[in-house]
């Protein structure tokens, strides 16, 4: 056979484990894995450096169309900073955009919006809020194509702008449960418990208290245990799969170890910035470093990699949340909009952190980024190296160390905590259905290859 592509002498990774061997590719996809693979169009030396599945990064924020937050984060500056990134698949969140994906139209919308901006490829969540209970939301949204469901306990969205997104109280998270249980999609969940950390937030600032390390404490790890514990009752009672987004606390991962040692069907991820950033560190940084659940100490973040390595913590994620500087450039911490922009350096940094700072086996990040979510959300041309998936392949370069730069930023707001970092490990070439759509020498390809993936 005449291959499109050959990638040979790398390093690479394999549902098995690490090997040095060819990958030949045609269509779009992996048609041979083996030594001495002959006649393609193009051959790749990937001497010298590690050849793993792409990322697929389940909690990505895109804010198109964006309506008043238009200037947040767009398509086109998203799907690039990806494909710096080596994330080659993410599923994004029904929420910052306006209108919120809560709906077959709304979901339409979003589709209509990226058309031709992607790249690379995207799967959807479809969003579980009070409003879409009563009027067939749910099941117009499975029937578009979503990849699984969202929905927030802590407190979310603005009342006052139409259509955005809205937490769920105790009956619309029960009666969600019912009818996603019905459809066999995961339902994701932000999990704090609102009533409390509102009021906690609330008389911090009005005790004058305006530090971020401030804000931390006004939501204590038992806010999102107790949240993450009432999650899981409802779905013993329902049926239904969920997955705990974000957990920033090792007791959190606990209660999802205890529940799936009863048998129930959920999951959880944690953040690549809760393994890398402690709560002592963050009035140095200040609120580009705000998200919820916070970051949390030192202990915490040793028991989530402890946790990570153990396999009960299925994927890091970026939970890229991106906004206007204005609203991160703020003197009170408890002001300022609470999100962290990461998605470029998912890989780089776990790399780094994990593989060569922890000694983490190859196969297990490779699991960690890619093939556990894929699986998770049921995307089977994704995840792994392997004939008949789709050819997302990353290039990675160990032991090369660089110092991120505000320049080297994709997003259309160019603001990351990992700003003037420095990161051990780079990604050098990203391959999106065996087409190069980033190269460190070249860059972004000009033209965007992505997909939505509707399922």
């Amino acid at each position: 056979m005449q291959y499109d592509l050959i990638i040979k002498n790398g390093l690479v990774i394999l549902e098995s484990g690490e090997t040095y061997t060819d990958i030949a590719i045609k269509n779009g996809k992996i048609a041979a894995i083996g030594p001495n693979l002959v006649q393609a169009d193009e051959i790749i030396d990937a001497n010298g450096l590690i050849v793993s599945p792409g990322m697929v990064d389940i909690h990505v924020h895109i804010s198109e169309p964006g309506g008043v937050r238009h200037e947040w984060e767009g398509y086109i500056t998203g799907t690039k900073a990806c494909a710096k990134g080596g994330v080659t698949t993410f599923v994004e969140m029904p929420l910052n955009q306006l209108p919120a994906t809560t709906s077959g139209e709304t979901l339409r919308t979003k589709y209509a919006a990226g058309e031709g901006k992607l790249y690379v490829d995207v799967a959807s969540y479809g969003g579980l809020v009070p409003y879409n209970l009563t009027n067939n939301g749910i099941a117009e949204q499975v029937e578009e194509g979503v990849a699984a469901f969202k929905c927030f306990m802590a407190t979310c969205g603005d009342p006052n702008l139409d259509g955005d997104f809205a937490n769920v109280n105790d009956y619309a998270l029960w009666e969600g449960m019912r009818q996603i249980a019905k459809t066999g999609k995961v339902l994701a969940i932000h999990a704090e418990n609102a009533a409390i950390t509102d009021i906690l937030g609330q008389q911090a600032k009005a005790r004058g208290e305006s530090k971020l390390s401030q804000y931390v404490a006004t939501r204590p790890a038992f806010t999102e245990i107790e949240a993450i514990r009432r999650a899981i009752f409802f779905a013993k009672q329902t049926g239904c799969p969920i997955h705990i987004c974000h957990v920033a606390c090792p007791e959190g991962v606990e209660e999802v170890i205890k529940a799936r040692q009863e048998g129930i069907n959920v999951t959880c991820e944690t953040c690549i910035h809760y393994l890398y950033f402690t709560t002592d560190q963050l009035d140095a940084i200040g609120p580009i470093a705000k998200c919820s659940p916070p970051i949390r100490d030192q202990q915490a973040q040793e028991g989530l990699w402890k946790y990570l390595f153990a396999g009960h913590i299925i994927t890091a994620v970026s939970d890229h949340s991106p906004c206007t500087y204005d609203l991160k450039d703020k003197a009170n911490a408890f002001d300022a909009w609470g999100g962290i922009s990461g998605v470029q350096n998912n890989v780089d940094i776990m790399f780094d952190e994990a593989v060569q700072k922890r000694g983490m086996s190859l196969k297990q990040f490779a699991d960690i980024i890619a093939k556990n979510p894929a699986e998770r959300y049921n995307l089977p041309t994704k995840g792994s190296i392997q004939v008949g998936k789709d050819a997302d392949i990353i290039f990675i370069k160990p032991h090369s160390s660089y110092v991120l730069k505000e320049q080297d930023l994709e997003y259309r707001n160019k603001f990351s905590p990992y700003v003037g970092r420095q990161i051990g490990a780079q990604v050098v070439q990203t391959l999106l259905r065996g087409k190069t759509i980033y190269q460190i020498n070249a860059g972004i390809n000009s033209t965007p290859r992505g997909e939505f993936i509707r399922r």
